[in-house]
């Protein structure tokens, strides 16, 4: 027998508030019991479940997620999510409109912004 990855679980500082700002980012619902100031909080059709730790973050992730926008460009999706509260932490853009921007949540928790794939069938 094998297994599955049943969901990955993000630790955090506030996790209904971080679970609200990825279902947001994802246009995905949070689950419909969670509310403000749960210990934990999940975005079940992504497969996101966030959990309050004590800990603070205090490195750069091991893991991260790469997004790649469905119905806009990436730098659209870029400038929709630092209005989100997402902060760009290194933009890899090239002049030639290749590259990725890498941003940091309301955590700080590194995820990167591809092209969309419209713009890598051009």
């Amino acid at each position: 027998m094998t297994s599955t990855i049943r969901h990955v679980t993000i630790d955090c500082a506030d996790a209904y508030a971080l679970a609200d700002f990825w279902s947001q980012v994802l246009g995905q619902p949070l689950h419909e019991e969670d509310r403000p100031g749960d210990e934990e909080a999940q975005i079940e059709s992504a497969g996101l479940l966030f959990v309050t730790v004590s800990e603070a973050k205090s490195v750069k992730n091991r893991l991260h997620f790469d997004l790649q926008p469905q119905d806009r460009t990436r730098d659209e999706e870029v400038r929709r999510l630092v209005a989100l509260g997402a902060t760009i932490v290194d933009d890899q853009r090239t002049g030639d409109g290749m590259g990725w921007v890498v941003l940091a949540d309301l955590e700080g928790n590194e995820f990167c912004v591809e092209r969309s794939e419209a713009e890598r069938e051009r």
